[in-house]
């Protein structure tokens, strides 16, 4: 196994005092995975992870501020002040069930043993946070120099074991910006079947983690090319080569275009992310090619319905589906913002989302044409909206003209201030009463006929 030094960064005091507490109980420490990976390519880890020799009885008792999370598969939590991490003690597996979980757990003493259980190669460097010595069993440094992601052992069996490594493939070959080695992505091809035996709730966690990280746009398009989309987002493989009209997005078809909306909005930014990826699933559907271009009627449309059962599958969050719904639905309706009522346009900017739609739609924007002159008047103007004047009209106004209580009431409101936003001038309260009574009466009338 080799054995190398590296330069010592500067790590949390909290994983050195972990680290210092196991030696003390007659252990050593390591931190591996994802941490390791990153200190070697130059990243600030975003957590770390502990592997020991002590067995999780040994580990839990010789660390503060410890709990034992899994006395099964080894696993400590260590949370105190600003530091927490994951301590796991050595182990090989075997025998795994439901693509997923080992039934054969053995704890060991030999990172070189408890490497032949990790997923890939640059996953399985053991870096001795007292002495930064780093062990690589598995030749993990050689291939994160030479930017390649490769399986542990025989590719084809990692996946078997656990089919969530597939989509670990996609996000760490993204955020790492790796290429994945030929063998591994065949065997990723073969056993992308697998992904159908995990939980929704897990692929829309994992889903959203490579989306709102580096590489997010990638990371959308090694999904569709190692078929993996094609079982669990396959309204994303379906935008795969449709082509859109060059005047509008150079870019190329509309999965191009989709990452490249997802690498321009924020990351760490769930619903923006999940925007991107889902706001032109509608276009494949309705494609069509008129005598001036191509077109797509009525794609947002489509595309907000689409979104809703899609993230309504992966049971993401409510709130989340809601505000992608809504981006989805609207996203095209900058387009048409110069040319709208001020009391309309006043009226959209005020809704609560309207921050998330402009933010999109700069987003939008710098994935096709480039042009952001619509974005900028949207901005200037979102941000000199005046404060916001008492309404012209109540519940009680419309209550005061007869109309029961009810839903009506709302109705009548949104349909008065409709009429309203359509005026050249922002009217009186006076002429306002005389729209909801005119209103009104249309609508007790109406009542009346259907009674007869």
């Amino acid at each position: 196994m080799q054995v190398t030094r590296i330069d010592a960064p500067d790590l949390p005091a909290g994983l050195l005092l972990a680290a210092q507490q196991l030696a003390a109980a007659g252990g050593r420490a390591w931190v591996v995975g994802g941490a390791v990976r990153d200190l070697l390519q130059g990243r600030t880890p975003r957590d770390f992870d502990l592997a020991t020799d002590l067995w999780p009885e040994r580990a839990a008792a010789a660390l503060a501020h410890a709990r034992m999370e899994d006395a099964l598969l080894g696993v400590v939590r260590v949370e105190h002040q600003e530091f927490a991490a994951t301590v796991t003690t050595l182990r090989e597996e075997d025998d795994y069930v439901d693509r997923r979980w080992p039934q054969t757990v053995r704890f060991v003493d030999d990172p070189a043993r408890d490497a032949h259980r990790r997923d890939f190669t640059v996953n399985a460097l053991y870096l001795d946070p007292l002495s930064m010595e780093l062990l690589d069993p598995s030749g993990g440094r050689a291939d994160l120099e030479r930017g390649v992601l490769r399986c542990v052992g025989t590719a084809a069996r990692r996946f078997e074991e656990d089919a969530l490594r597939l989509l670990r493939l996609v996000r760490f070959a993204a955020s790492a910006e790796l290429e994945i080695e030929s063998v591994t992505a065949a065997a990723a091809r073969a056993t992308r079947r697998g992904l159908k035996s995990l939980s929704a709730e897990r692929i829309y966690a994992e889903l959203t983690d490579m989306f709102t990280g580096r590489g997010r746009g990638r990371s959308l398009r090694l999904l569709v090319e190692l078929g993996l989309a094609e079982v669990i987002l396959p309204e994303c493989a379906a935008m795969d080569g449709v082509a859109q009209p060059p005047e509008y997005h150079p870019e190329g078809d509309v999965l191009t275009h989709v990452c490249l909306v997802l690498d321009h909005v924020p990351e760490a930014h769930p619903e923006l992310a999940w925007s991107a990826v889902l706001h032109d699933v509608g276009k494949p559907p309705t494609f069509r090619e008129a005598d001036d271009r191509i077109r797509f009627d009525g794609h947002d449309v489509l595309s907000e319905r689409m979104a809703r059962d899609v993230l309504w599958r992966l049971r993401a969050p409510r709130a989340l589906r809601e505000a992608v719904e809504d981006v989805c639905r609207h996203h095209i309706r900058f387009a048409s913002l110069p040319q709208m009522r001020p009391a309309k346009a006043e009226r959209w900017m005020r809704e609560p989302r309207f921050g998330l739609h402009l933010e999109f739609h700069r987003a939008d924007c710098l994935a096709s044409h480039g042009k952001l002159d619509i974005y900028e008047m949207a901005r200037h103007r979102f941000a000199a909206l005046p404060t916001l004047a008492e309404p012209l009209l109540f519940g009680r106004d419309v209550l005061a003209l007869g109309v029961p209580r009810g839903p009506r009431v709302g109705a009548l409101l949104r349909e008065v201030q409709a009429q309203i936003d359509e005026l050249p001038t922002a009217p009186t309260r006076e002429h306002a009463l005389i729209l909801l009574r005119d209103a009104a009466a249309r609508s007790l009338q109406d009542d009346d006929d259907l009674a007869r």
